[in-house]
């Protein structure tokens, strides 16, 4: 987990949903990792 790359990744993310036609600011941004499923079924430890 890095939240540097998180956040990286949330203005990215951001600016495609504003040229795409909706509110960034709406959209609810979940840390999660699919590389191990962390946090995807279950809680990590």
């Amino acid at each position: 987990w890095s939240e540097d790359r998180f956040n990286e990744i949330v203005k990215e993310t951001s600016s495609f949903i504003k040229k795409v036609g909706y509110n960034p600011k709406a959209v609810a941004f979940v840390p999660i990792s699919g590389w191990h499923g962390d946090n995807m079924l279950e809680e990590s430890p």
